[in-house]
């Protein structure tokens, strides 16, 4: 058994792979997945955005765009449900059938490197310029993918609400302290007007809970692993920062401050004036302003002392590594990139548009503008999930931990059964060696 096989065993392992889905779950064209840049140019596009209607109607126009602007190569875009899309690039992967181009998860980028899934894009590095960091898949100093846009999260609270129980206004400057938000939490407890203080949006489940809980795992100066080598947990997911980090999470559960399991609609809630804060991404904001208008505020994450930390990466883009018309591949890439798809795309998506020239083009991110907020907390903020291929169960591992915590587990025994699964994976596998 060859080297990859197994690395493709290990990654298939991850998610339920089910062939069928290659013909039930596409939304999109009828080309046939087989099809991966062969027969006179022909080059077949992947996507998850199958039913997100705004979203596959940026991509389809830049592939007719493409398409119409040169005689070499034809793009044919296949659309999957977010839902089932892994599984059917797993699947197509082990059938030997992948298309050319693909959209992935940014934290999976290092991941299907490893099984040999996608290959470095060899593009220059001037592509890249102006690029939020966090849009950008780089593994061993290897571009292995971009993204048009990204996310950030926030705090929303009203100015209203701050100002009935004296609160200060963070800034990006003087965020929150640990210690002045767990007065602020009080205050606003001890007014009675709330269920709930705050809402983190505990009853969300799979990938968000590590996008949107390790960042305070991370401010407080812990994380998911050893980014110094990449081959181990403990010291950083257990240790004395990261226990502070589970204690004072599952601390606002005990105080009273929030929910261990919120509602199903944290931004609804927080309109219904469910809570006084309410943690989300930037993709909450219009439902926000629509509520409060000029009331309504974007502040920064609290600071529990290494700084306000979020999360960083969304979909991007990558050329898997059974295309056989890499330049085709790449001619479409560098085409999509051009500044007006991916303002485009941003404008489609609702989300911060990666690149400085494409932010340039939009008011609502120029300077003063509605939502230049969150592209400034996406450039000072944001960390990556794990650049490491061991990410897909790291991020299974600290979901399940994270959950004991609140439910009131204890902090140190969860992270030390958390951190001796992370490392005895690393260690099956080889240290995911490439």
């Amino acid at each position: 058994m060859s080297r990859h096989t197994v690395r493709r065993l290990a990654a298939a392992s991850l998610a339920v792979t089910v062939a069928a889905t290659l013909a039930a779950c596409s939304s999109g064209s009828s080309s046939s997945p087989q099809s991966s840049g062969a027969g006179g140019g022909t080059i077949s596009l992947w996507t998850h955005n199958g039913g997100n209607d705004a979203e596959l109607a940026a991509d389809q126009k830049i592939v007719d765009d493409f398409n119409s602007s040169q005689s070499q190569y034809t793009v044919k875009l296949q659309s999957f449900p977010q839902a089932s899309y892994n599984d059917a690039v797993v699947a197509a992967a082990s059938a030997k059938k992948l298309p050319c181009i693909v959209d992935i998860d940014s934290p999976n980028v290092p991941n299907w490197a490893w099984a040999g899934y996608i290959k470095p894009l060899g593009l220059p590095d001037s592509e890249w310029s102006g690029q939020l960091a966090s849009t950008v898949g780089k593994v061993n100093d290897k571009v292995y993918s971009f993204g048009h846009y990204d996310v950030a999260l926030a705090f929303y609270t009203r100015k209203s609400i701050l100002q009935s129980v004296g609160a200060r206004v963070p800034t990006v400057a003087q965020p929150w302290t640990k210690s002045e938000f767990a007065d602020v939490l009080a205050k606003l407890k001890a007014t009675g007007k709330y269920p709930y203080a705050l809402d983190l949006g505990t009853g969300g489940t799979g990938e968000w809970i590590t996008y949107a809980y390790s960042p305070f795992l991370q401010s407080a100066g812990g994380d998911l692993i050893d980014r110094s080598s990449y081959k181990k947990a403990d010291g950083v997911l257990n240790g004395a920062q990261a226990i502070d980090w589970a204690s004072w999470m599952q601390g606002l559960v005990k105080d009273g401050y929030m929910s261990a399991k919120s509602g199903a609609d944290p931004t609804a809630d927080f309109a219904n004036g469910k809570s006084a804060i309410l943690y989300s991404g930037s993709w909450a904001d219009a439902t926000v302003t629509k509520a409060f208008g000029d009331d309504a505020l974007v502040i920064p994450p609290v600071d529990l002392g290494q700084g306000p930390k979020v999360g960083g990466g969304s979909w991007q883009w990558a050329i898997t590594a059974q295309c056989d018309n890499t330049a085709g591949a790449q001619a479409y890439l560098k085409f999509s990139h051009q500044t007006k798809y991916v303002a485009a795309l941003a404008k489609a998506t609702g989300t911060i548009p990666a690149t400085d020239a494409a932010a340039a083009t939009m008011p609502e991110y120029a300077t003063g503008g509605a939502s230049e907020i969150f592209r400034t907390f996406a450039q000072k903020y944001a960390v990556v999930r794990p650049v490491t291929p061991a990410y897909p169960f790291i991020t299974s591992v600290y979901q399940k931990a994270t959950q004991d915590i609140l439910s009131g587990g204890d902090p140190k025994t969860i992270l030390d059964k958390a951190v001796s699964d992370i490392d005895n994976d690393i260690k099956q596998n080889g240290d995911y060696a490439f």
